[in-house]
C-alpha cells in the first residue's frame, strides 16, 4: 500500500511555490496595471502609444510563448532569470495588460462633475488623481481585480513547463512515482479552489474597507 503523507507533503511544498507566485506575480500586475492604465489617459502621446504597445502585445500573444521567453530567450541577451523570477516576470506581465484596461475603464467612469470640481478647487492634474480621481476609481477596479488574481493562481500551473516545482509540477512527479493519477491532482483541485475562495473574500472584504464613505460621492 502507498504511503501518501510523504507525496502529500511534496504537494504541500508545491503549493508554497504556488503561493509565492501568486503573491509576487498579482504585486507586479498591480504596478503594471496602474502603470499602463494611467499611461493610457496621459496627456504625452508617446506615453499613451508605449502604454497601448505594451498592453496590446502581452494581451495579444500567448502566456506559453512570453514565458518560453523570458527564461529560455533572454538568457541570450546576458539576462538569466530563475524559474521562480521567469514565471513571476511572465504572470506579473500578462496579467498587468489585463488589469491596464481595468484601470483606464475605471478612471474614464468617474463623472466629468468630479473633474471639473478639482478645476474649481485649482487641483493640478497629479493631485486630482491621486486625491479624488483615484479613491473613487479604486472600488470600481476591485472585483476585476479579484478576477484577475484568481485567473493569476489558474495561471501559474504552467511555470511547470519550465521545471519550477509549483504543486502542479509535484502532482506529476507523484503520478509518475505511484502511477495513480486521481489522488494527486484531487488534491492540487482541491487547494486551487481553497486558493481561489480566500482571494475571492480577500477583495470582498478589501471592497468594503475602500468604498466606507464613499456613497453619494461617485457621480
Amino acid at each position: 500500500m502507498t504511503d501518501w503523507s510523504g507525496y502529500i507533503g511534496l504537494i504541500l511544498q508545491g503549493a508554497l511555490v504556488t503561493l509565492q507566485l501568486t503573491v509576487m506575480g498579482s504585486a507586479l500586475a498591480v504596478v503594471m496595471a496602474f502603470l499602463a492604465g494611467l499611461g493610457r489617459v496621459s496627456r504625452f502621446m508617446a506615453v499613451r502609444a508605449l502604454a497601448t504597445t505594451y498592453i496590446e502585445f502581452f494581451r495579444g500573444t500567448s502566456i506559453f510563448v512570453q514565458l518560453f521567453w523570458v527564461y529560455f530567450v533572454l538568457p541570450f541577451a546576458g539576462v538569466t532569470l530563475s524559474p521562480l523570477q521567469a514565471g513571476v516576470l511572465a504572470l506579473g506581465l500578462n496579467v498587468g495588460a489585463y488589469g491596464a484596461e481595468v484601470v483606464r475603464g475605471a478612471v474614464k467612469a468617474i463623472g466629468r462633475e468630479q473633474r471639473e470640481a478639482c478645476i474649481a478647487l485649482n487641483l493640478t492634474r497629479g493631485q486630482a488623481m491621486r486625491h479624488v480621481i483615484l479613491p473613487q476609481a479604486l472600488p470600481l477596479m476591485l472585483p476585476t481585480f479579484g478576477n484577475n488574481a484568481i485567473e493569476l493562481l489558474k495561471g501559474t500551473a504552467v511555470v511547470s513547463l519550465i521545471s519550477l516545482t509549483d504543486m502542479t509540477f509535484q502532482a506529476q512527479v507523484v503520478r509518475a512515482q505511484t502511477g495513480n493519477t486521481l489522488i494527486p491532482f484531487a488534491v492540487i483541485l482541491v487547494l486551487y479552489f481553497l486558493m481561489a475562495l480566500a482571494i475571492s473574500h480577500g477583495m470582498r472584504w478589501l471592497e468594503r474597507r475602500v468604498t466606507r464613505g464613499l456613497d453619494g460621492v461617485r457621480t
